[in-house]
């Protein structure tokens, strides 16, 4: 039980917010993916994990930009198996 919490708040550190843009919100429709503003210094392993700990989603590639904002973004592409839109409404985000 405790390690599942101490997964939990590893994952909410690494992952900061999901994004929303009119970008962010083209490719949930059309491409099947998230975008999700993470910390700096975490790896695609690290933001996978949290990713599919947080949501409990299969994710399939994860694709991450540094923008000139100072922000790190992942574009994270889920398994057909799970829809984009289902998450985003989950998270409020359509």
């Amino acid at each position: 039980m405790a390690e599942t919490r101490l997964t939990n708040l590893k994952s909410y550190d690494i992952v900061l917010h999901p994004l929303i843009t009119e970008k962010a919100v083209n490719v949930i429709e059309k491409e099947n993916k998230l975008v999700f503003v993470v910390k700096k210094e975490s790896t695609k392993k690290e933001i996978r994990e949290a990713i599919e700990d947080l949501y409990d989603i299969k994710i399939d590639s994860i694709n991450v930009v540094n923008d000139m904002k100072g922000r790190k973004k992942a574009f994270v592409r889920i398994n057909k198996k799970f829809k984009a839109n289902d998450v985003a409404v989950k998270l409020g985000i359509i």
